[in-house]
């Protein structure tokens, strides 16, 4: 290996258990060896992550402009080149990975070609970690020096199983129907139960709509009376232009750099939404009181969705590093609700949640089909395969957090996933140790719920055998076919 800076000095290294820490700075790294494969990670929750042939074309999201703002960083696209948040690695055609990822923020960016890596950061960043060896061992060495520098979750390890409302209902819930969905779980063993979106007036303003005329608190009541954890979505740092926080509070929003109003901070419920200013002491003192109500309500599992609004480049009350600034809004979350609220995040900042977040969802949402023509050029989009193959290649970072590979569907017939299709998507929920479902239990078959019984029932004995291959128990689950399909039709996008 040499090492290169891009200063007037070389990078001095230290070693460190499975490799060695490199100071700060713009770097590249060659190597002796013939790349094959690169590894691309992604930014947040949603953005493209895995492995590709180094002669396909980049990994990204190909041709919506709209899109690469909502799941990944827009500020850092890169069509022509393999490059991504944080970390990189290549395969070589002698067996050996070489990584290279960021150790800090700053927003850093690591890529790959066939003879070198490098890494950047668009502000200040700290150290990176260099790791040549075998795939597993680099990734592991790596995911040690992460948690060594960000610190662990205070709560990881206390959820497993989850049920929420979204698939059910998606935003039609209202309380009669939540309570008979409660009432509907029997004994079915879920740490958590989950609201998502719907109870609330308007994503921004987050009070209990009039379908709630008593509010949340009997909910989460009825949920804590079953034994379960009660758990709530928000989205705390955007908000639609109708809400009364943006029609409001304009002086709240993230502006544009051209001074030409708030900054587009993603797509979604059929129309934009704005990001928050959280370096705003107004902002801060708004979110201090939204936290401080849900806990008040009962709330002991909060899914915090559409998080990397509060790291997008725009114009804030503080300038400075935005991973930095998200990092900060999502410490106020933890300080305010205690380090006995499970918090999981959702379309997240991966690297910069780490030591705060309990938990993460790792990959797009699975929906209720495999995939469809608009999964292809969008590795971000929601569908089985793509919800598979993202959480399938973070499963190193399970140390650092619990990987949320989202829901698993027994409901034959509610959807076009198969019976096979279904039961990987299972398959991957015990590998990640984070077992969800959406599914109206009143509306299973005897056999569908004493399915599902079965999953919740048993975490397996997980061995990893290879990148792709696990030992469940006693059988072996090869997920390298979906990893192929979802592949096809990639090569070349872009070019």
């Amino acid at each position: 290996m040499r090492l290169h800076a891009s200063g007037p000095d070389d990078p001095t290294a230290t070693p460190v258990t499975g490799g060695w820490l490199l100071e700060p700075g713009p770097l590249t790294v060659a190597h002796d060896g013939e790349a094959v494969e690169v590894h691309r990670h992604g930014w947040t929750s949603w953005s493209p992550t895995g492995w590709t042939p180094i002669e396909d074309a980049p990994l990204r999201i190909a041709g919506d402009p709209d899109r690469t703002v909502t799941a990944d960083d827009a500020a850092n696209d890169t069509p022509d080149r393999h490059e991504g948040n944080g970390a990189v690695a290549v395969a070589l055609a002698d067996g050996r990975v070489v990584l290279l990822g960021a150790v800090g923020l700053g927003l850093p960016r690591a890529g790959a070609d066939g003879t070198h890596l490098w890494g950047r950061t668009e502000d200040v960043g700290g150290q990176w970690f260099l790791g040549v060896g075998d795939e597993a061992g680099v990734f592991d060495a790596y995911a040690a020096q992460l948690a060594a520098h960000f610190g662990s979750s205070p709560d990881a390890g206390s959820v497993s199983t989850v049920w929420c409302s979204w698939y059910s209902f998606f935003e039609d819930i209202d309380a009669e129907r939540i309570e008979q969905s409660v009432d509907a779980l029997g004994d079915l063993p879920f740490d958590v139960v989950q609201v998502d979106d719907g109870w609330e007036e308007i994503v921004g303003d987050w009070v209990p709509n009039a379908d709630f005329p008593d509010g949340l608190a009997p909910i989460a009541e009825r949920i804590a009376a079953r034994g379960s954890r009660p758990g709530l979505w928000l989205a705390p740092f955007i908000c639609l232009p109708d809400s009364r926080t943006a029609l409001e509070h304009p002086d709240w929003l993230v502006q544009r750099e051209d001074g030409e109003g708030p900054i587009v901070a993603g797509h979604n419920w059929d129309t934009h939404y704005w990001a928050l200013d959280t370096t705003l002491p107004a902002v801060q003192e708004h979110l201090t009181e939204v936290f401080r109500a849900v806990v008040g309500w009962g709330f002991r599992y909060l899914k915090l969705d559409f998080l990397s609004a509060a790291a997008l480049r725009g114009v804030r009350h503080r300038a400075g590093d935005r991973e930095q600034v998200y990092r900060d809004a999502i410490t106020l979350i933890r300080r305010v609700v205690g380090d006995d609220v499970h918090l999981l995040g959702c379309g997240a900042p991966m690297l910069a949640s780490i030591g705060v977040l309990d938990a993460m969802r790792a990959g797009p949402d699975t929906a209720s089909f495999w995939k469809n023509d608009a999964t292809v050029p969008d590795p971000s989009h929601e569908g089985g395969l793509n919800g598979l193959v993202g959480p399938l290649e973070r499963v190193w970072m399970h140390p650092l957090y619990r990987i949320d590979p989202d829901v698993v569907s027994f409901r034959a017939g509610a959807g076009t996933l198969d019976a096979d299709q279904r039961a990987l998507l299972a398959d991957l929920a015990r590998v990640c140790g984070f077992r969800s479902t959406s599914d109206p239990v009143q509306q299973l078959t005897p056999d569908e719920r004493a399915d599902l019984a079965s999953f919740l029932d048993h975490q397996p004995r997980v061995r990893r055998l290879d990148r792709y291959r696990f030992a469940v128990d006693d059988r072996v689950v090869d997920f390298r076919p979906a990893v192929a399909e979802a592949r096809v039709g990639r090569e070349a996008l872009g070019r």
